[in-house]
């Protein structure tokens, strides 16, 4: 995915309309956060015990968010997670810049690779795996939304 521009992958007539580029990219980027954030009960891989690894989701158009290895919730807590931090970051994004999605917990790779003889539950690779169909869909409902 990072090694393919964005550009690359959308249609001509992405490009020749005004706007539709920076468009696709944008709610490519949401669609992509979110069916990262999906939880098992909706038909995703995220696993949701108090929430606090799909509240931890963080974005930046600077760098990759880092794991906190201090970051864990507290016992008996429960945690919303809050999508208008990430929608904002991809909001101000300009076409061409890149978008880091990470999640800052402590045991976000643990859950992502597997550990301790649990399997992984691989929510961030399967969704990028995604990101060319992705692409592909929100062009589709542009061009549909614009009567193209």
């Amino acid at each position: 995915m990072a090694n393919l521009s964005f550009a690359a992958q959308v249609a001509d007539w992405v490009r020749k309309v005004e706007g539709a580029e920076e468009r696709v990219f944008k709610e490519a980027s949401q669609e992509l956060a979110s069916r990262a954030q999906t939880t098992r009960a909706e038909g995703g891989r995220m696993r949701v015990d108090t929430g606090f690894l799909r509240a931890s989701l963080m974005a930046s158009t600077a760098s990759m968010p880092p794991i906190r290895a201090t970051a864990k919730p507290v016992a008996g807590q429960t945690y919303a997670y809050d999508a208008g931090a990430i929608e904002a970051v991809i909001a101000g994004a300009d076409l061409g810049d890149t978008i880091y999605l990470g999640y800052t917990a402590a045991y976000a790779a643990h859950r992502e690779y597997g550990a301790r003889g649990q399997g992984p539950d691989a929510f961030v690779r399967t969704a990028a795996q995604q990101w060319s169909q992705i692409v592909d869909e929100k062009a589709a409902e542009l061009k549909g939304r614009l009567a193209l």
